[in-house]
C-alpha cells in the first residue's frame, strides 16, 4: 500500500540528483568561460602592456641619442664660445692699441 509513496519518493530524489547534476555542470560551465575570458582579458591587457613598454623604450633609446647628440653639440657651442672670448679679447686689446695711437692723430 505505501510502495507507491516509496517509489514516488525515490523517484524525486533521482530527478532532484539529476537536476542539480544538470546544475552544477551548466556552474561549471559558466565559470569556465568566465576563466577563459579573464585569462584572455589579462593576455591582451599584458600584450597591450608589452606594446606600449616597447615603445616606450624606443623612445627612451631615441632620446638618449639625441641627449648624446645634443652634448657634442653643447661641446662644439662651448669651443666656439671660448674661441669667440679669445677673438675678442685680441679685439680689445687692438682698440685699445690703436686707440693710443689715435689719441695723438690730429683731426679735421
Amino acid at each position: 500500500m505505501w510502495d507507491w509513496v516509496i517509489w514516488a519518493v525515490l523517484i524525486g530524489v533521482v530527478l532532484a540528483g539529476v537536476a542539480a547534476l544538470v546544475l552544477l555542470i551548466l556552474r561549471a560551465s559558466e565559470a569556465w568561460r568566465a576563466l577563459e575570458d579573464t585569462r584572455r582579458g589579462v593576455i591582451e591587457g599584458l600584450d597591450e602592456f608589452a606594446s606600449r613598454a616597447e615603445t616606450t623604450a624606443h623612445r627612451l633609446e631615441a632620446t638618449t641619442d639625441d641627449t648624446g647628440e645634443l652634448q657634442e653639440t653643447l661641446g662644439r657651442l662651448r669651443v666656439s664660445l671660448a674661441r669667440l672670448a679669445v677673438l675678442r679679447a685680441a679685439i680689445d686689446e687692438a682698440d685699445d692699441t690703436l686707440g693710443r695711437f689715435t689719441a695723438f692723430v690730429p683731426r679735421k
